[in-house]
């Protein structure tokens, strides 16, 4: 299975944007997160909308951020990218008239319900500027 790491992606291409004195052009966060400048403004695209980057074409254009990475929240990220699948688990539909199967369901979805809520509880508790921190001080 394929894991979805937009997440982490775009949390990198914030942190280097906060550093930049100039707008970032696609192709140069595209080498940053080793990927195609394409998949930079799709990834990008739900964080403009959420008004935490601004994109200007052209020359001397590029991705600039609009907002305080201390006013960003990583829980605001994951909304702004469409709130990624979390688990591959999921319910089984083979049987729906099984109260066995509606059973196990019912308990997954719980557990999953449950690691949901604590996800975005613990997501909504860190902004991106405390990975900045963070890094810093692991430098240090």
């Amino acid at each position: 299975m394929r894991t979805d790491n937009r997440l982490s992606r775009v949390l990198h291409a914030l942190l280097h944007l906060d550093g930049m004195d100039r707008p970032a052009t696609s192709d140069e966060m595209g080498h940053m997160l080793n990927t195609n400048p394409a998949v930079v403004r799709r990834i990008m695209g739900g964080l403009r909308d959420a008004g935490f980057v601004t994109s200007v074409k052209g020359h001397g254009g590029g991705w600039t951020l609009t907002r305080s990475l201390s006013e960003i929240t990583l829980l605001q990220v994951y909304d702004a990218l469409g709130e990624p699948t979390l688990f591959a688990l999921g319910p089984s539909e083979d049987a729906p008239s099984c109260l066995l199967e509606r059973a196990a369901n019912e308990a997954l979805g719980d557990a999953l319900q449950t690691a949901q809520t604590l996800f975005r509880e613990e997501l909504s508790g860190v902004t991106v500027a405390d990975l900045a921190t963070t890094a810093n001080a692991q430098r240090a």
